[in-house]
């Protein structure tokens, strides 16, 4: 296994933080053991929701055998993990295109293999993310000491890397029984990391948000990213050692693909963005999509929002889809701080039938109230936001991973400094607001959205455009460059 820790792209790491990377893997190991020897077995299974639209297959790890024999020609695997929804939802992406294209694509989430090191190291950090996101809007002094600079120079620098590096290899042993010639395309950096120490000959590490970071590097890789601008900080590893120039990536090692988006948005895309400003044209309720994030933060922004709504919603002015993910007490929650909104909803719980059914038929059909979707499977709770975006007229959203979509947006106060970076890029592209940090400016947004036609229609014209330019296509693009890396 090739150490990756103490040069990065041709920059050589301090020792002192090497020795720091060396001690953080010899602490997780101590902790949650070194499974390095293990044979694990890998079989695959369907996957129960993700199967039937988009030919999703499950990399099972540590159960056995299996009957299904991987397809070497054909097979692609995303890699991921369960921080936050962001990931999961960047792999359903990469899924959709793939089978778009004629690909299998096989669903390997790191997260998922119990009694493994590697999950249990994630799994470990998964948690303390979540628990940082939610004490971020819980304590302005936490947020303004910590959690902003962790998120925003923390995470940039080629010291963290290197621990990153180091503790991935704890998590190869997963892929040692996975077909070393299956492309790899990792939505969060330590599939790809691992995919690499692992042996996996090609992998694409389809690197997240709008502000370079080292933490999103995989040496070893083809990193793709979604905007010219993380493109230009990335080649050249803009401020990942302080002010120092550094030795920049290789041409080769980077690509440019555009947004990742699912195949049918982006295919069913100018008939949504038509229907979208036919609806505001005929005076007919404006349906905002509200989303909760992975971590369950946000709530009260959230309750502000709809407390707003509820007189707009009663007069058919507006309508609301609200998908709550698998953070049922978020509903109780807005269901007591938001007067009025529980006699306008109602309640697509634990049912995805209904929940597939409802959402096609909003494409086309009348909608009023308020909507409320739960769903404790983890697949149905991340994609159920991705089947209403088609008949929405404006999300409301963070600016994470979901200010690359198509869709006007509204975006609320960031979790974490890098996400500023999503809205600053998807108001340049003309399909999103800037950020609002506060209530009020949110209010005001709204207000917009709601009384007059010119920002939106703006937006919607803007979608339109960027389609044409290409802008949307980064997940086929990124299924194409892995597929290919083989002719290389």
């Amino acid at each position: 296994m090739q150490d990756r820790s103490s040069i990065i792209f041709g920059n050589r790491i301090a020792p002192k933080d090497v020795k720091k990377a060396e001690k953080s893997k010899a602490k997780f190991a101590r902790k949650y053991g070194d499974d390095s020897g293990a044979d694990y077995k890998a079989k695959l299974v369907e996957n129960a929701v993700l199967f039937d639209p988009l030919g999703v297959r499950d990399i099972r790890v540590n159960e056995g055998e299996g009957e299904i024999p991987f397809d070497t020609e054909k097979g692609l695997i995303v890699g991921n993990i369960r921080m936050g929804f962001g990931h999961y939802r960047i792999s359903i992406a990469m899924a959709s295109a793939a089978h778009a294209l004629g690909y299998e694509p096989y669903w390997m989430d790191l997260n998922s293999y119990k009694d493994t090191t590697c999950t249990k190291v994630i799994g470990a950090q998964n948690d303390l993310y979540s628990m940082g996101s939610r004490l971020s809007q819980k304590s302005k002094l936490f947020n303004k000491l910590f959690w902003e600079p962790m998120n925003y120079e923390g995470f940039r620098k080629l010291s963290y890397n290197a621990s990153d590096q180091k503790n991935a290899e704890l998590m190869a042993p997963v892929y040692r029984n996975v077909p070393k010639d299956i492309p790899v395309i990792g939505t969060h950096v330590w599939p790809a990391q691992a995919a690499i120490h692992a042996g996996m000959k090609y992998v694409v590490n389809a690197i997240p948000d709008n502000w370079p970071m080292a933490l999103h590097l995989a040496e070893g890789a083809v990193h793709t990213i979604q905007t010219r601008q993380s493109y230009m900080g990335y080649r050249i590893l803009n401020g990942m050692q302080g002010k120092d120039v550094l030795k920049p990536m290789p041409a080769d090692s980077l690509v440019y693909t555009g947004h990742y988006i699912d195949h049918e948005l982006t295919a069913n895309l100018e008939k949504d963005t038509e229907a979208r400003l036919a609806r505001k044209k005929q005076g007919k309720p404006m349906r905002f999509l509200l989303t909760i994030g992975g971590a369950g933060a946000q709530k009260e922004i959230f309750a502000a929002v709809l407390e707003h709504l509820v007189p707009a919603i009663k007069s058919g002015k507006a309508a609301v889809y609200l998908n709550i993910g698998d953070y049922k007490n978020v509903w109780d929650y807005l269901k007591t701080a938001v007067k009025g909104i529980e006699s306008e909803a109602t309640e697509h719980f634990d049912d995805w039938q209904d929940t597939l059914r409802f959402a096609n038929g909003a494409v086309d059909g009348e909608i009023s109230g308020v909507h409320v979707f739960w769903h404790p499977n983890i697949f149905e709770a991340v994609y159920c936001t991705n089947l209403l975006m088609r008949s929405s007229d404006v999300l409301i959203t963070k600016p994470s991973e979901l200010a690359f979509y198509p869709i006007p947006k509204l975006f609320i106060k960031r979790i974490g400094g890098h996400e500023r970076w999503g809205a600053i890029h998807s108001a340049e592209m003309g399909d999103g607001t800037l950020e609002c940090e506060d209530i009020p400016h949110t209010i005001q947004m709204l207000e917009l959205f709601l009384n007059e036609t010119t920002l939106f229609e703006e937006m919607c014209d803007a979608i339109l455009l960027n389609k044409r330019m290409g802008v949307y296509d980064g997940a086929c693009n990124c299924v194409k460059l892995a597929m290919g890396l083989r002719d290389r």
